[in-house]
């Protein structure tokens, strides 16, 4: 097969979305393109432009929103020469978003900063219309499948003072698993604008059937007491805290604002949004609001010697029956994905417990009696937990074996919290023993390559010291699959790490571990226990620039997030060639504190949980990739699926 010129494909415009939209969205159902055209709905209003939000859900599976705001620009762009709102829906990095050093700027803690946006809404869309209002006239274009179909046309004089923007988009249905737009999801999400916008009013019609409303005057406290069944253990908390100008750690207006409240029973409500983007799988925002609570009430704890002789408070004894709605507001967010689900930003940890605890610690001081209910809780979740400490320390005192003389073990015994990293060889290990927390997390430093067990008879497998260690260490024998989940009880560690190099030779180690435990400990990975930690493989030296800009140190998972970091550094002003990048050969370069920092650190790690197969048994599959006399099948397999590999590489 020839490999010319012409082999290579170069996508324009909106063509990669097209044709990978899973990179730039979810494609379960379209609901998350339609949130790109809410969410700038609701930028307008955080800017305090926009008072009302009107979106109706249409019969045909179109959807509509439309704003009061000021309305999207009409006229020529100065460098792109066509109108300004063709441009907004047809360049993935286009829009108002990027000019964040205006202080005043309506965008500058806007959710949307990966520049995608409706872009991404238009690229998957059958049809998409916008009509704008503003400068006493109404206009109107439309698109399909990214492109123009009708030109920006004036359709008529408007009031002067009248001004919105009007979006109906009709997703195409090939792109997704399901063309229909689930009415709860959506209900959920414009709700929550409301919340996170007090005096907001957002209104949602199903087409021939219902309209609901929503307003919040008093938005989190209102929200939250209806979200919670049980009986509050104190009243609910609610306040909001922002950098000032002259603030010399953070970004001048980035904070947060929350409703925090304990209940000791029934459902917890814990939900979490920066820049007024749902973050339902949580993030660094959300941790350092488990910090914040944390201090404060350990501090309240220590200061009227409410702690019991001998208990020792952590940040989940106090954070197990909280719950909470928080809005962060973070300059230049990092998410995990394009779909914003999870906070990735480093920052947004002191961020946030910087202006949270102050604030709680005022107000439990303030509020003692509600306070001390909150303490005697979070005591009575630690009692708990030492007692099941206990309880694994006479199970594993009643066992024979010896740990390995090479295992750095943990302090705690609460299999819960306890973790244990297994570390491709000693330099590495060295820098993970002295980088790590010491009461929760062990350390066993391997010695090479582990041997290919898939072949290996259970009875003869502690002939090789690297797998007889590992065994001991994590206290569990081999079983079958069919085994119960008894077989885990006298399992020392929650979590169980493999940390390797991000090369080649760490890959090869991650296979020959993730064989061990499939063949011989399957019921590790079914009750997921088992990780892959992801390492960076570049780090970023970012220079100072400006007051509120001092010199950073980024790192990066791989060559697209060292590209994707390039870019958005060029889009804040910094030069590609001010960027110094250094690549790290192993884990043994980086010193305990990068290495905590990156790789180690709950709260800036990046986890892989490794997951069994759903109904499809990869016994095969494994037995081609793994047993001895399967060459030809791996080559044949490799041949067919090698671009497949290098593009998941």
């Amino acid at each position: 097969m020839s490999y010319t010129a012409e082999s290579i494909s170069v996508l324009k415009g909106l063509e990669p979305v097209r044709h990978r939209p899973g990179m730039y969205t979810r494609t379960d159902c379209p609901l998350h393109i339609i949130q790109e055209a809410i969410d700038n709905a609701a930028d307008e209003a955080l800017g305090g432009y926009c008072k009302h939000i009107l979106v109706t859900l249409h019969a045909d599976n179109s959807v509509s929103i439309q704003d009061d705001g000021r309305g999207i620009p009409v006229e020529m762009h100065p460098v792109e020469k066509v109108p300004t709102v063709e441009v907004v829906f047809t360049q993935l990095h286009a829009g108002a978003k990027f000019d964040k050093a205006d202080g005043r700027s309506a965008y500058r803690f806007s959710g949307g900063l990966h520049g995608v946006g409706v872009s991404v809404t238009n690229a998957l869309s059958t049809r998409l219309e916008v009509e704008v209002t503003r400068d006493g006239g109404r206009h109107q274009i439309a698109f399909s499948g990214g492109t123009v179909i009708e030109a920006l046309q004036r359709l008529g004089d408007a009031p002067k003072k009248a001004s919105g923007t009007r979006v109906r988009a009709w997703p195409d249905a090939q792109f997704f698993d399901t063309a229909s737009i689930p009415a709860s999801e959506l209900e959920r999400l414009l709700r929550s604008k409301a919340v996170l916008l007090p005096g907001l009013e957002i209104s949602l019609t199903i087409e021939n059937g219902t309209t609901t409303s929503w307003c919040f005057a008093n938005g989190m406290q209102q929200y939250l007491a209806e979200q919670i069944d049980g009986e509050l253990t104190a009243p609910i908390f609610t306040a909001e805290n922002y950098a000032q100008a002259g603030d010399e750690n953070f970004p001048l207006g980035s904070g947060a604002a929350w409703a925090l409240c304990w209940s000791a029973e029934g459902n917890l409500a814990r939900e979490s949004y920066v820049n007024l983007i749902p973050t339902p799988a949580g993030g660094t925002h959300e941790t350092g609001l488990r910090q914040a609570a944390f201090d404060a009430v350990r501090s309240f704890a220590e200061h009227r010697a409410l702690l019991p002789k001998g208990v020792k408070l952590a940040a989940e004894d106090v954070f197990s029956r909280a719950s909470y709605v928080l809005a962060a507001r973070v300059l230049d967010p990092s998410f995990q994905g394009q779909t914003k689900e999870r906070l990735n930003s480093r920052d947004a940890v002191a961020l946030v417990s910087r202006m949270v605890r102050d604030p709680l610690e005022l107000w439990l001081n303030e509020h003692p009696d509600a306070a001390k209910k909150i303490a005697e809780l979070a005591i009575r979740a630690a009692q708990a937990r030492s007692r099941a400490g206990q309880k694994v320390e006479k199970r594993k005192q009643s066992g024979v074996a010896i740990l390995p003389g090479k295992l750095s073990d943990c302090q705690s015994e609460d299999i819960r919290r306890n973790e244990i990293f297994l570390v491709e060889g000693d330099s590495a290990g060295g820098s993970a023993k002295s980088g790590r927390d010491k009461e929760l997390q062990a350390i066993l430093p391997l010695r090479g390559k582990v041997l290919n067990t898939w072949e290996v008879d259970a009875g003869s497998l502690f002939a090789n010291r690297e797998v007889h260690d590992i065994a001991v260490a994590l206290g569990i024998d081999p079983h079958p699959a069919q085994a119960p989940a008894s077989v885990l009880d006298n399992l020392r560690y929650g979590k169980v790490v493999i940390m390797t190099d991000a090369d080649v030779d760490g890959s090869h180690i991650r296979v020959l571990l993730c064989t061990l435990f499939y063949r011989h400990f399957p019921r590790l990975i079914e009750l997921g226990h088992l990780y892959f930690a992801q390492p960076p493989l570049y780090r970023l030296d970012v220079p100072g620039h400006g007051k509120n800009r001092p010199p950073r140190k980024l790192y990066a998972l791989d060559n697209a997030e060292r590209e994707a970091m390039i870019d958005r550094l060029r889009l804040e002003g910094v030069k590609p060639d001010a960027i110094a990048i250094s690549r790290f050969k192993g884990l043994g370069e980086m010193n305990p504190e990068q290495l905590w920092e990156t790789t180690m650190s709950p709260d800036t790690r990046r986890l892989m949980r490794i997951r069994q197969p759903g109904a499809d048994d990869a016994t095969p599959v494994m037995n081609m990739l793994m047993a001895k006399n399967e060459s030809a099948g791996r080559r044949a397999w490799m041949e067919a699926n090698g671009a497949l590999i290098g593009a998941e590489i």
